[in-house]
């Protein structure tokens, strides 16, 4: 992902909340993800740890970020490694960073180069009684692959196995959730953003179209203004709208389908998450109209529903609750399904088996776990859907919301999403 330029005093900020959560006498270790292979020579475009960027704003490979605030030199109270820049990195790989941008970028005032790291993490580790190590704790992470965080962590207790090791995921995680403003601003820029991607497939969508066509467009307007996609586009027509993890995006639209369009940008390390569900041929038909107004009121409902002091978790019953109702209305349902439904087993499951939020910011699926409360600076996804697999497509309805204190804000409010509106919309396109 392509640099914006964030404030310096965000990651100052976010290092002294992290300072606080801290045991007296610690050390705090974070280390660059690593640029993984692809085949023979090649590597997948190198994407940071984002709690080292959150940490740091650095987004070089190979760097390491130790803080050890009680550290009796105060110059090793803050130390960022990076690979020192010379002439072959600069001709085959291009720029590194000077210990001066660094500095700019992260207000870390002490820059070493990473041939220094072992000596100072060395005499830091003979100071300090308690280390926090960094892993993956994200409750859907599927991690086959050893990462840099694992063998760290090996080395290091193997070398010092008498310190106090804790984890620092937990610590991140009640950090990360709350945003600051500097992060509420990137992510409503990202928004902004998904927004013009999206008005632009407004304008191109009709039959004969094929949804390599739209993932182009919306890469096109994602990728002129330094973003990309937040993750990979889902851009489903016909039956597939009930794929909920459909991204082979390369079936011709047809009239009178829909087009789901799961597809988002990110901005600077902000994500976004959008989903809309568009009649190819610009007008829903009745049962598709009368499914999408279902899925929308329920939108409606729960993204004013998405309070402080709630979970995720709960959020998720409420929603299959309200579209259980709405599913009786549609004649998918009937009162006695609901009578005997067990609350592990709820009826609505054939129609609606996904959660209804999760939280963004710096991975799409940002970091939480399902006992934390929402609280006040939360930024979420509110994400309805009934998929009808029997009559051959799905509606999903989503947009990011921040949540206030005494109400929410709609990060993605100005994107069309009324039924009527989007009709007329297309209605505009050219022929």
């Amino acid at each position: 992902m392509k640099p914006i330029p964030i404030p310096v005093g965000l990651f100052e900020r976010n290092r002294r909340k992290l300072g606080k959560l801290l045991l007296k006498n610690s050390l705090v270790v974070l280390n660059a993800n690593d640029a993984m292979p692809t085949n023979a020579d090649g590597t997948m475009g190198f994407h940071q740890n984002s709690d080292l960027f959150y940490l740091s704003g650095i987004l070089q490979e190979e760097t390491i970020l130790l803080l050890a605030p009680d550290a009796f030199d105060e110059n090793l109270r803050e130390v960022l490694f990076l690979r020192e820049p010379n002439k072959h990195l600069e001709i085959w790989e291009g720029h590194k960073l000077s210990r001066e941008e660094a500095q700019k970028i992260s207000g870390i005032k002490t820059i070493k180069w990473l041939s220094e790291f072992p000596a100072v993490f060395h005499q830091l580790m003979c100071e300090v009684e308690h280390v926090y190590l960094n892993t993956n704790e994200h409750q859907r992470a599927v991690v086959v692959v050893e990462t840099r965080d694992a063998r760290f962590i090996r080395d290091c207790q193997a070398r010092y196995p008498l310190h106090q090791y804790h984890r620092l995921a937990p610590l991140m995680h009640q950090l990360r959730a709350v945003k600051e403003p500097e992060e509420i601003e990137m992510i409503r820029r990202a928004c902004q953003l998904t927004g013009k991607g999206f008005a632009s497939v407004l304008r191109r969508l009709k039959p004969g179209v094929n949804e390599a066509e739209i993932e182009a467009v919306m890469a096109y307007e994602f990728i002129k203004e330094k973003g990309t996609f937040a993750y990979p586009p889902i851009i489903a027509t016909g039956a597939n709208n009930c794929v909920l993890h459909y991204n082979t995006n390369d079936q011709e639209c047809k009239a009178g389908q829909l087009l789901l369009l799961d597809v988002a940008a990110g901005l600077g390390q902000y994500m976004s998450d959008l989903t809309r569900t568009l009649p190819v041929s610009g007008r829903f038909t009745k049962r598709q109209k009368q499914v999408y107004n279902a899925v929308l009121r329920v939108f409606r409902q729960v993204s004013k529903d998405m309070r402080p002091g709630k979970t995720t978790r709960d959020l998720r019953r409420e929603t299959e609750e309200l579209l259980a109702e709405e599913c009786v209305g549609l004649g998918l349902l009937k009162r006695s399904q609901l009578k005997r439904q067990t609350p592990d087993n709820p009826a609505v499951r054939k129609y609606f088996m996904h959660g209804v939020a999760h939280p963004i910011g710096l991975d799409v699926h940002d970091v939480t776990y399902n006992y934390m409360k929402i609280q006040p600076g939360w930024v979420l996804t509110c994400e309805p859907g009934l998929y009808l697999a029997e009559e051959g497509f799905g509606v999903r309805l989503e947009n990011t919301i921040l949540i206030g204190e005494n109400e929410n804000t709609d990060l993605m409010a100005d994107i069309p999403i009324e039924a009527d509106e989007i009709e007329e919309l297309m209605s505009r396109r050219k022929r």
